[in-house]
């Protein structure tokens, strides 16, 4: 319990983090993405509910659509709002790598260095990209499992459960990846180091997955998760990866 809320914690410490005089001119470009891309997702999960209930729905089950719709909603919300979370990411991966830089910086008690533009940036696109492809393909594969247990009947009662935890999971994978993929370290070694504080990433992670469903809270999620993750990455994971 005390590494789960002490998770928690990091979200808080990522908020008070973005607003740092050294860190902010890092943090706009990560939020305008953000804004950008989750203005899309509410959008299209609000303007297509209906279509998408109609064609999820058999004819023949309309009349229970009232029961059915709360099912629906979560279902769509979900499958919305982390498929554009990790869209926005994707996107936004050079950026977060440097935000997370200059955050790591910071905390280290290192003078933040003055923004050279972003010529660094092309470097970091292989190495982001590469990183991002491993997460996704990595969700995939869990979430193809999760599937198949939220269809089948008996098994489904703990579904609910499994996405929550699945995705509080994702989150401290996507948002702790910068800091430590600035280290040069590779998806599996990022994993093996987060699955020795699994607490601390779970409590992290669902924290972040409650922003995300906030309105207007949820366009501070990228930012907030970066520099959070980062402050995870320098008071406990860095000092586990160092010892394996």
């Amino acid at each position: 319990m005390t590494g789960l809320f002490q998770g928690m914690h990091y979200v808080l410490k990522g908020f008070a983090l973005i607003t740092q005089k050294g860190i902010r001119p890092f943090v706009v470009l990560p939020l305008l993405i953000n804004i950008l891309i989750f203005s899309a997702g509410i959008w299209l999960a609000t303007s297509q509910v209906d279509r998408w209930m109609e064609q999820l729905l058999p004819t023949w089950l309309h009349w229970l659509e009232w029961l059915l719709w709360p099912l629906f909603i979560l279902v769509i919300f979900f499958a919305v709002f982390y498929t554009f979370t990790m869209l926005a990411n994707l996107i936004a991966a050079p950026f977060n790598a440097l935000l997370a830089e200059q955050v790591e910086k910071h905390l280290n008690g290192l003078p933040v260095a003055e923004f050279q533009g972003f010529k660094s940036i092309p470097a970091l696109i292989t190495r982001t990209f590469r990183s991002e492809a491993s997460k996704l393909w990595y969700m995939a594969k869990w979430g193809m499992l999760l599937l198949l247990i939220t269809i089948i009947p008996g098994v489904n009662i703990i579904s609910p459960l499994a996405w929550t935890i699945f995705g509080a999971w994702m989150l401290a994978i996507e948002y702790a990846d910068y800091p430590m993929g600035n280290h040069e370290l590779y998806f599996k070694e990022e994993l093996k180091t987060l699955k020795q504080h699994p607490a601390h990433a779970l409590g992290f992670g669902w924290i972040l997955s409650l922003i995300t469903a906030i309105p207007i809270l949820n366009f501070l999620a990228m930012p907030v998760g970066v520099a959070g993750g980062t402050a995870l990455w320098v008071d406990e994971l860095s000092k586990s990866h160092r010892n394996t």
